[in-house]
């Protein structure tokens, strides 16, 4: 049987596949009113879509802690009960087709309070402006010249923001939720802090790699404490900023080796995978692209860490996705693209691997 599709247990949870789609943002929620963030019939469409095609574990998109923690003002939230209700229509026909239904939640911190991608992506939408607000991040570092700049959090702030974390985790579960997981990557919050490209702080939040990687570890800290034992939390992380691995760049970054020492810490602290993406702090990166060039890194935490991993990052075909898997270089597969492209992708590559995915009654000829 194709290893792709074996099942995968995490703590008491079995997922039926090794195929399991990445989070990736819509900016179709509503950006004000009562439905405010809320998930709609175009969110149910596009998640119900790739489980009716056999993908074992299906994220939302980053979905938003706070009202500031938007990427844009028509990100997913999961900060009230009206959230918490639209979640549970998709997580429930996300189960009755034998998907997994998963969360990610977020921050975008100093990379907020911009335009959908299709209008003008990332341009900013200043604070005075409608649907805009301040930033927030851990030093008044604008993403680049044009972007807003953000506020540097104070300690009370922080601690504010951790609470956000665990109200939503409480919120996801019941939701629908089995696997939450926190965004540490792609220059958002959490990343931001932990990068020394993006954290200039001076206090407890800074400094060296125990002061920036303590808003991480608080936040995971106070979301298992709220997530059943039984259930397992992913973390998503940047592998590197993309600046250390370039001859000639001269700026410190976050730097895969930094990646494995955290992964230690997370996985101590009950964080059941990691998921390994790199880049997003610096926009002016120098980054090295083609097929599965964010593999190696997942690789290299799996190896020298000891934590399971997904990989991600231009995985397109079913035999690259199954050999990523056989030679042992990660625990699942994340794709995107890929599933944006074809919805039933589970289903065809495990019509070209010898697997099986379930097929939704419907579907079944008498």
């Amino acid at each position: 049987m194709s290893t792709l599709f074996e099942p995968y247990s995490l703590r008491s949870l079995s997922v039926p596949n090794r195929v399991w789609m990445s989070p990736m943002c819509q900016y179709s929620a509503a950006p004000e009113g009562a439905d405010t963030g809320a998930a709609n019939d175009w969110h149910f469409a596009h998640l119900a879509a790739r489980a009716a095609g056999g993908t074992g574990l299906v994220f939302t998109e980053a979905t938003a802690v706070g009202p500031e923690a938007r990427i844009s003002p028509y990100d997913l939230g999961i900060w009230n009960d009206v959230q918490v209700a639209a979640f549970r229509r998709i997580t429930g026909f996300l189960r009755e087709q034998g998907s997994v239904p998963a969360i990610q939640l977020a921050h975008a911190g100093r990379k907020s309070s911009v335009e959908r991608a299709w209008i003008r992506r990332g341009a900013p939408i200043p604070p005075d402006a409608q649907y805009g607000w301040v930033p927030l991040a851990p030093s008044a570092l604008p993403f680049h010249e044009a972007s807003n700049t953000p506020e540097e959090l104070t300690t009370d702030g922080i601690a504010t923001i951790v609470g956000q974390f665990a109200d939503a985790a409480r919120r996801a579960r019941a939701a629908g939720f089995d696997v939450v997981e926190v965004h540490g990557a792609h220059g958002y919050l959490i990343n931001q802090f932990l990068s020394p490209f993006t954290n200039r702080r001076t206090d407890g939040y800074g400094g060296d790699f125990a002061g920036r990687t303590r808003l991480a570890l608080e936040v995971v800290d106070a979301v298992r404490a709220e997530w059943p034992d039984e259930l397992p939390v992913f973390f998503r992380v940047s592998a590197t900023d993309w600046l250390s691995e370039n001859p000639g760049d001269g700026r410190e970054g976050w730097t895969a080796a930094d990646t494995v020492r955290l992964a230690k810490e997370l996985h101590s602290r009950g964080v059941d995978l990691l998921d390994v993406s790199t880049g997003g702090n610096a926009p002016d990166a120098k980054i090295t692209t083609g097929p599965g060039y964010q593999v190696p890194f997942a690789e290299q935490v799996r190896q020298e860490a000891g934590i399971p991993v997904a990989a991600v990052g231009e995985i397109t075909e079913p035999a690259q996705a199954e050999a990523v898997l056989t030679e042992g270089r990660a625990d699942a597969i994340l794709l995107g693209r890929a599933l944006l492209r074809d919805p039933y992708w589970a289903r065809h590559a495990a019509a070209e691997l010898g697997g099986e995915v379930a097929t939704p009654v419907q579907y079944h000829r008498s």
